[in-house]
């Protein structure tokens, strides 16, 4: 690389970002030697983090400057993976530091923090690849895709399997008219909304925070609490609590639900939501729920409207509901679409099935998610599952944990205003108290 190629970086990011919503022809490489390699920092360092990291690193145009994880402990895998890489705690320091030299971030950390990075790295001009669900609230969401196509970056969700096989086969098999058009969707998934770390309600005796550990980075927009010790939150059962993770719904929904909304073309917001639970407190999520959503109809929806059945902790639809065949089976997780013709039956990441005897089914081609995130950084078009599209899902999957403080009772959204329209106590929980130093700005 020249140095003509490296004299503006900040300039060029800028450049990139804006044609790259645009146009079609490449952007990145626009004036810019062929061989350029798109420079990356991961943040989020192990567990999911350091996965993504390795099929994100595993494209040969790509090459690693940084990472960051809140908990140093936890970055001895990338360490020795990209001993070249800077490590940094606080991503807002490797922002400062290395701005001039990051085109593109991953953002693998606990629910509550998905925003406040992704939104971050988007106003820098960073293209950004996020993990479901892609934020911790609705207001969030909504913020994530005006950010988005404010900033024009290339953005993409991480529910990798809307590439695999299995969905995108799902997703022809409706398209092409296989079942008739869908009259109802049920999905469900064993998970429970807690009983990772088991616990009800949190510590009341703290313990010493590891070496290594930020705990301040951690709690980042949630109201601080003690450390509580190893595996009450950090480094995964912070997916049972509401401060910190989405329940079963937040864990699962933007995967059972992706091909539901990819295949019938689902671009509005649900109409209405419905929670029914086992109960639940302040603290922990339900550990059984059923909801009951209705969205708009679409081409490929038999009605002006679509009930969708989401059930989870081990509750199921009935088994009626599927009508299968002889010799099939229901799945431990995935979905039913009652079509006018015939039901379609997706396993979760697994190809699916139609319920009659002797249908055949051609397995669409897989593709690889984190590659094309790379690819469209590269070339400057954005691939399917960007921040328009998840940032719809997760509003839906978000207002089902909204139900879930008003069990049985239906709320009406208004998804233009951002408003539950019949139960205003419940506006509350579109969004969230954001503590001091940790605030998000409206797009």
């Amino acid at each position: 690389m020249t140095p003509t190629d490296i004299t503006s970086r900040r300039s060029f990011l800028k450049t990139s970002a804006t044609v790259a919503a645009t146009i079609a022809a490449p952007a990145f490489v626009r004036g810019r030697n062929l061989n350029s390699k798109l420079q990356f920092a991961g943040i989020g360092a192990d567990g999911k983090g350091f996965s993504d990291i390795i099929e994100i690193t595993s494209h040969k145009k790509l090459h690693s400057v940084a990472f960051c994880d809140v908990d140093l402990s936890r970055t001895a895998k990338v360490r020795k993976k990209v001993p070249t890489a800077r490590i940094f705690q606080d991503y807002r320091e490797m922002f400062e530091k290395m701005g001039d030299k990051i085109d593109a971030v991953t953002v693998s950390t606990p629910d509550h923090t998905h925003a406040i990075i992704s939104l971050d790295a988007m106003r820098r001009g960073k293209h950004v690849y996020c993990q479901k669900p892609l934020t911790r609230t609705v207001w969030e969401a909504r913020q994530m895709r005006l950010q988005a196509k404010k900033s024009g970056v290339i953005t993409r969700m991480g529910n990798q399997i809307h590439s695999h096989t299995a969905y995108r086969t799902a997703v022809k098999l409706v398209q092409s008219g296989a079942v008739g058009k869908i009259k109802a969707v049920h999905s469900w998934v064993g998970t429970t909304g807690h009983g990772r770390s088991a616990l009800l309600n949190r510590p009341t005796k703290d313990e010493p925070t590891p070496d290594g550990l930020n705990w301040d980075l951690w709690v980042s927009v949630a109201a601080m609490r003690p450390y509580g010790g190893n595996r009450v939150y950090h480094p995964f059962t912070w997916r049972d609590w509401q401060d910190f993770g989405s329940g079963a719904i937040g864990d699962f929904g933007c995967h059972l639900l992706d091909p539901i909304y990819t295949a019938l073309k689902i671009a509005g917001d649900p109409i209405s939501v419905m929670s029914e639970h086992t109960g639940m407190n302040d603290e922990v999520w339900p550990a059984q729920e059923t909801l009951q959503y209705v969205v708009p109809g679409t081409e490929f929806t038999a009605g002006k409207t679509l009930p969708i059945s989401w059930y989870d902790g081990g509750r199921q639809p009935n088994s009626r509901i599927a009508q299968l065949a002889p010799g099939q089976v229901l799945p431990s997780g995935g979905s039913i679409l009652v079509g006018e013709g015939a039901n379609l039956i997706v396993p979760h990441v697994g190809i699916p099935f139609v319920n009659k005897p002797n249908f055949k089914i051609e397995p669409e081609e897989g593709l690889n998610h984190y590659h094309g995130w790379v690819d469209g950084c590269l070339s400057g078009r954005q691939p399917s599952d960007g921040f328009e599209y998840g940032g719809h899902l997760t509003e839906a999957v978000q207002l089902g944990n909204v139900a879930a403080f008003f069990p049985k009772q239906k709320l009406m959204f208004d998804g233009k205003a951002l408003k539950i329209t019949n139960l205003p106590e419940a506006n509350k929980h579109l969004t969230r108290v954001y503590r001091k130093g940790f605030e998000i700005k409206s797009v």
